[in-house]
C-alpha cells in the first residue's frame, strides 16, 4: 500500500514519516533533553530537498556548516547556562522553535537577531548573520529514530494516528493539520501521584481540501 494508506492489522514496521515529523521529533527530543542529536545535519537526506545545489559537495560543505554553527549555539546556551524554555522565553518564542534554530531547522527573523544577540553575547556576529541569510536545508537523519525518547513519541504519532485523523475530520471537516503555520510547545505536569509527566501541544492550522472547479484553476494543462 502507499504510504498515505491505512492499514489495519499490518505486520511490519511502518514506512518512515514526512521529513517534517522529524524536524519536530528532533526539536521535542532537544527541548526536553538538551541533546544535540548526532549526526542530525551532516547525513540529513538531501533528496527530501528541492532546493538546488551545484553540487553534491556544496551541499555536504553547507552541511558541515550547519552542523558546526549548531556546535557552537549549543556551547553558547550551556556558558549561558539556559534551558531551551528559559531562553525561548528571552526570544519571545516556543521553546521547540527556539531548539529548531539552534539545530539549523528554521530561520532566525531579524526582529528576533537582537533578542538572541542580548541573550546570548558569545554567539558570534557572523553565525548570527548566517541564520538570518541561509534559507535551512530542512532533513532528518533516519538514524534518528534509534534514539528511544524520539522513537517513543513517533510511536506515539504513529499510534493515534488514525484516531487523530477521524477526530479531526469530525471537528474540522476533510483536510490536514499544517505543519508550517503551526507552533509546538514541550511543557511538563504532576500527575495524581507526585510524578512528572510530560506534555507535548501542536498547534496547527487547519487546511481544508478544496474541490478542484475548473473554472478556478488559473494554470490549466494544454491540450494537443
Amino acid at each position: 500500500r502507499e504510504s498515505g494508506s491505512l492499514c489495519l492489522g499490518r505486520r511490519h514496521p511502518p514506512r518512515l514519516p514526512p521529513a517534517r515529523v522529524f524536524n519536530m521529533l528532533a526539536a521535542v527530543l532537544a527541548t526536553a533533553t538538551g541533546l544535540l542529536p548526532t549526526p542530525l545535519h551532516r547525513y540529513a537526506a538531501g533528496a527530501r530537498s528541492s532546493a538546488p545545489m551545484a553540487s553534491s559537495s556544496d551541499y555536504d560543505v553547507r552541511l558541515d556548516e550547519v552542523a558546526e554553527r549548531s556546535s557552537r549555539l549549543i556551547a553558547a546556551k550551556e556558558e549561558a547556562g539556559l534551558s531551551f524554555d528559559e531562553l525561548a522565553t528571552k526570544l519571545g518564542l516556543t521553546n521547540t522553535y527556539t531548539a529548531q534554530l539552534f539545530l539549523g531547522q528554521a530561520q532566525l527573523k531579524a526582529n528576533t537577531a537582537p533578542k538572541l544577540k542580548k541573550a546570548l553575547p558569545s554567539v558570534s556576529d557572523d553565525d548570527v548573520q548566517a541564520m538570518m541569510a541561509h534559507f535551512p536545508m530542512r532533513g532528518f537523519d533516519e538514524r534518528i529514530l534509534q534514539e528511544p525518547n524520539v522513537y517513543r513519541t513517533y510511536e506515539a504519532v504513529t499510534h493515534y494516528g488514525e484516531a487523530i485523523k477521524r477526530i479531526i475530520n469530525e471537528e474540522c471537516g476533510d483536510g490536514i493539520m499544517s505543519a508550517i503555520d503551526f507552533y509546538c510547545d514541550v511543557g511538563t505536569t504532576t500527575g495524581k501521584a507526585g510524578e512528572k509527566r510530560v506534555v507535548i501541544t501542536f498547534n496547527g492550522k487547519f487546511l481544508p481540501f478544496i474541490e478542484q472547479q475548473a473554472a478556478d484553476n488559473t494554470a490549466s494543462s494544454p491540450r494537443d
